[in-house]
């Protein structure tokens, strides 16, 4: 039997492990810790595509015989960007300002692998929020303390419930981890999970 290839998810991110667990491939964690800030005049697309990339090469610069998946989700409304909000008062004015609003989340994946050249794929998950009072947004920021989640959209939890419709290609990319792409790429550098499965 083929012996299982070294692969690293650059994220700390439980829905992401929980997402790469479906497929079923042994991996292992490593946190990329790269700095987050934006960049001026930089769109949500560019932003999320560098950022992807930018924790998939930190990493992969500690394991150079790995292959290495980077991820990161923005959120954009209104021609603003919207990240993580870090704290309860930070989650209020963003669920404020996206209340009713329809927006778009970036998500981009980055694969890097020795001997390939780096993989990059993008994601637009067009979504169309609830108006939500404040006694939701109160409510739902005490419940999900959504503080690490780009536009506070914890949408793996109660996030789901501010929404009021969604739109996309890939049902798990609003998650953080579209895992359509996530396969392919992996395909892409020999990790095919129906061969390199751990199942039954």
């Amino acid at each position: 039997m083929q012996k299982n290839p070294n692969l690293i998810l650059a994220s700390s991110s439980v829905t992401r492990r929980t997402l790469l667990d479906q497929l079923r491939i042994p991996y292992e964690i490593d946190k990329p810790e790269i700095d987050e800030t934006l960049r001026a005049g930089e769109t949500a697309q560019a932003a999320c595509l560098r950022l992807a990339q930018a924790k998939a090469m930190r990493v992969s610069k500690r394991h150079p015989d790995a292959v290495v998946i980077g991820s990161d989700q923005l959120v954009e409304s209104q021609g603003l960007i919207f990240g993580k909000p870090g704290d309860a008062d930070g989650a209020k004015a963003q669920l404020q300002s996206l209340s009713g609003q329809r927006i778009n989340f970036h998500v981009a994946v980055a694969v890097f692998a020795p001997d390939h050249a780096p993989q990059l794929w993008h994601e637009i998950v067009e979504v169309q929020m609830r108006i939500l009072s404040i006694e939701e947004i109160s409510r739902y920021i005490q419940l999900e303390v959504p503080f690490n989640s780009a536009g506070s959209m914890k949408s793996e939890g109660l996030g789901a419930t501010l929404i009021e419709s969604m739109q996309s290609r890939d049902p798990s990319a609003i998650l953080g981890l579209p895992m359509i792409a996530t396969a392919r790429m992996l395909r892409e550098v020999g990790i095919d999970p129906l061969r390199h499965t751990q199942g039954k």
